[in-house]
This record gives C-alpha cells, sequence and structure tokens, in this order.
C-alpha cells in the first residue's frame, strides 16, 4: 500500500473530467504501416503490444545523434561524442548546471494494439554525473501528431553529481496527457487512439568528463484494455511455488520519511527487492553503509531510496522500479500488462516470479486484512486449487509475507479496470499491470514464456 495518491487514483479522476476540460501541454511521434508479427511483439490479436529495442542490430536501426551502438554479450548504446551542450535546471534542487548530450530515436513502431496507454521502460547504467532522459513522440488514429513528452529524467544515483530522478508533470495537448509514468488518452470513450510511436533517448554527462550513459534496453507496453468490472473466470493450470524471499514494508514504518513517509508507502521497493534476490542480486555493504545499522532489512531502504520519484514523491513509479531492479549486473527489467491469469501461471511455472499492482476493498480480498487504492505484491505460485500464492509486502513482518489469496478475487481485483471505492464511487483499477525482472541467462522454458508475451 501507499501514502501517496496512486497514479492510477490521479489518471482515472483526471480521464472522468477529461472529456469536458483541457490541461496543459504534452510533447512527437510518426505513422508507419501496419504491425507485423516478429521480435518485440505480443501475439495478435490482443489488448496488449509490447515493443523493446536491445540488440546490437536494434541500436543500429535507430536514428543517432552523437549515439554509438557497441557490440557485444550485453549490446548497448552509448554516448560518443556530444552532439551539443545544454543547461538545465534540476527542479528538485534548484541548481543550474551545463551538459553534453547525443541522443537516439528509435524507428516508428505501429503498435499492433491501437492504444489507450502507453508506458516505457528502460534498462540502463548511469555514472555520477550522468543521466537520460525518455521521451515519446506519436500519431494519433485520425492520422494528427502528438508533441513529444517526457516519461522519464532518470539516474541511478543521488549524489551531489547527479540530478534527481523524476516524472514531469503537465504535459498535455487536450487529447493525452502523461500521468507520471503514463501516457493515456484523456477520452478513450471518443474513440481516439495512439496507432504509432517512437521514442527518443537523450544521454547526458558533464562536459569534458568523456563518461557515459549506457543503456541496454528501452521499450514499451502499448494497451488497449476496455472498461470492465468482472473479467471471465480462468480454469487453473498445474501448482508451483517459488522461493522467493520475504519482505515486510511495516518493518520500515517510519524509517527514511524523505523517502515517501517511510516503510508504509513500500510496497513497490520493497516488492522489487525480493525479485532482486531471488534472483540472486542484492546491495553490497558498501552499498548500505548509509543505512542505519539498527534497522533490519536495509536492502529494503536502499531499495527505496533508488527508486524515489522526487516529482511524484514516492517509490511507486513502475519505470523507475524497473530500472532500478536493472542496475544489478545482468538483470533486465520491464513494465508491461498481461492478459490473463493464465499468462501469469505461464511465467510462475517457468521460474520467473510476477510483481502486480492492484486496488481493492477490504472485503474484496479475503484474508488480506485491508483496502487498498493501489498496491504492489509479488506472485510466486500457485496452489492445486488454482489459488494465487503472493508474497504480499503488507504483512506485520516477514514470517508473514507469504499469503493464499483466493483465486477468483485476486484474479478480479488484478485484471479490472474499474471498480466501487469506499464511497461507493467509480474507481480505476490497474488492468492487469506488472513488473517482470529476468536476468540475461535464462532457460529454454523462461526464455519461451517471455518471448510468448513479447519481451524478448
Amino acid at each position: 500500500m501507499t501514502s501517496s495518491t496512486p497514479r492510477r487514483t490521479l489518471l482515472a479522476a483526471a480521464l472522468a473530467a477529461a472529456a469536458g476540460t483541457a490541461a496543459t501541454a504534452v510533447p512527437a511521434v510518426a505513422s508507419a504501416g501496419p504491425g507485423t508479427a516478429r521480435r518485440g511483439h505480443a501475439p495478435a490479436p490482443g489488448l496488449v503490444d509490447n515493443r523493446f529495442w536491445s540488440s546490437y542490430t536494434d541500436w543500429r536501426c535507430g536514428t543517432a545523434d552523437g549515439t554509438k551502438a557497441v557490440p557485444g554479450d550485453r549490446p548497448g548504446l552509448v554516448l560518443a561524442r556530444p552532439a551539443g551542450s545544454a543547461d538545465h535546471t534540476d527542479p528538485h534542487t534548484g541548481r543550474t548546471s551545463a551538459w553534453e548530450y547525443a541522443s537516439w530515436t528509435s524507428p516508428v513502431h505501429t503498435s499492433t494494439v491501437p492504444a489507450t496507454e502507453v508506458i516505457a521502460s528502460w534498462n540502463a547504467r548511469t555514472p555520477p554525473g550522468t543521466w537520460i532522459q525518455v521521451e515519446l513522440s506519436g500519431t494519433y488514429s485520425d492520422s494528427t501528431a502528438t508533441p513529444w513528452c517526457v516519461l522519464g529524467r532518470w539516474a541511478s544515483g543521488d549524489g551531489e553529481e547527479d540530478i534527481r530522478r523524476t516524472s514531469v508533470d503537465d504535459q498535455t495537448d487536450g487529447r493525452s496527457s502523461v500521468w507520471t509514468d503514463t501516457f493515456a488518452i484523456d477520452d478513450p470513450a471518443g474513440g481516439l487512439r495512439l496507432r504509432a510511436y517512437r521514442l527518443r533517448l537523450t544521454l547526458y554527462r558533464k562536459p569534458g568528463s568523456g563518461l557515459t550513459p549506457t543503456v541496454w534496453r528501452i521499450g514499451a507496453m502499448a494497451s488497449d484494455v476496455p472498461d470492465r468490472f468482472t473479467v471471465p473466470a480462468s480454469a487453473p493450470g498445474p501448482a508451483r511455488e517459488l522461493a522467493v524471499p520475504r519482505y515486510s514494508q511495516n518493518t520500515h514504518v517510519g524509517q527514511y520519511p524523505e523517502y515517501d513517509n517511510g516503510g508504509e508507502a513500500w510496497c513497490s521497493p520493497t516488492s522489487s527487492q525480493m525479485v532482486v534476490e531471488y534472483w540472486g542480486r542484492r546491495p553490497t555493504a558498501e552499498d548500505l553503509a548509509w543505512v542505519d545499522p539498527a534497522f533490519a532489512d536495509p536492502q529494503v531502504c536502499h531499495a527505496a531510496r533508488f527508486t524515489y520519484d522526487h516529482q511524484y514523491e514516492g517509490c511507486g513509479n513502475w519505470p523507475f522500479n524497473a530500472a532500478y531492479a536493472a542496475t544489478y549486473p545482468g538483470m533486465n527489467a520491464v513494465v508491461t500488462r498481461l492478459r490473463s491469469l493464465t499468462e501469469l501461471e505461464d511465467l510462475v511455472r517457468a521460474g520467473i516470479p510476477v510483481i502486480t499492482s492492484q486496488s481493492f476493498l477490504k472485503e474484496e480480498l479475503t484474508g488480506a486484512g485491508y483496502g487498498t487504492s493501489g498496491h504492489l505484491m509479488t506472485v510466486v505460485g500457485f496452489t492445486p486449487d488454482g489459488d494465487v500464492v503472493a508474497n504480499d509486502p503488507a504483512s506485520p513482518d516477514n514470517e508473514a509475507v507469504r499469503r493464499v489469496y483466493r483465486r477468483r478475487e485476486w484474479e478480479n481485483i488484478w485484471l479490472r479496470t474499474k471498480r466501487y471505492n469506499a464511497s461507493g464511487k467509480v474507481a480505476s483499477g490497474t488492468g492487469g499491470v506488472c513488473y517482470l525482472y529476468f536476468p540475461d541467462r535464462l532457460s529454454p522454458a523462461r526464455r519461451k514464456a517471455l518471448a510468448a508475451l513479447g519481451v524478448l
């Protein structure tokens, strides 16, 4: 659970009002031919389209201005020569600094799903004194273009040489808006959709430093999930449970309140840390030296600090959590949507835990003991009856983190896009949003499960 207002709550309220009111100014996309079945695409027809650029060929196919592709076991994009320089005033520190920059723009991607929402994610390393900016521009279904909009300004660190990682508010063209990390059509009922998009990646460094960010993966999930209060029930598959570490966010209540008021709001970074450690990665003792030694599970404090979005004032920015997970050696991470609980079962059966986002009333999820307008938990298995085994960080302590939730209740809560809140008013659901974290080296079963979603 989070104490700050979840982005989906903000988005629902905004979209409810947007049909009659315009906001302020969104930043660009072009058109292309129809999508085809190839690497990086979810199978069509469907509700979700994934496209990620990560191979050496991918990086060479984009338009580079001062960047270059580097081959190897983990191909990436680096700043080879400055394309220019600019001053940037960090709104969260007030400091104005000069930066060299170079950019890469993806080819136009025509989504197999004309979209109402797009969420980008990226995997990168930014040495101190470097950072990246991710932007999206697109073409609407009426062939008009969006402006360029910023989906994140990101640095893995937060030292004196670094900018403060941040989302950017107040971006709209009156037809679509950016809400923290989500590009969304303002009035989906009017039929407007985003047909195609491209992403622009800008790499920044201190002038003359010679340092460079390295980006290994960038892409987006585009979706058009219909409004629904309920979803059809799915048939259970075989049982399996993964041995994922268990951490409670409530162990950290009141700790480091500068990061979203403390542990009571840390469901997202706590879930991220559980899965990072499942894959055998964790912060070093040097990484954790800043944490009060009296605090248990200091790695959770670390995850909260390094997922914190200074504009959102919270640790629940979806792409920032994925980017944090991918700072560990050999790790990849994406934000996407799944279309069914069956797809989630396939991932767990292959050995991939899934971090899911959902909101619900206390009485809607038996055994939870709480209600929430936005919460992240980690699905680690399924019982022989098909019920969901989740590591739920909204538990009083680590021992209580493993929960078994009734399949039908959990499935509907996670996949719906509409719900009634405690006041009886219509609110939003996340429609199957999740984080997927996975290492470079994958077993055939894991690779097959991810490829089926269009993530690889």
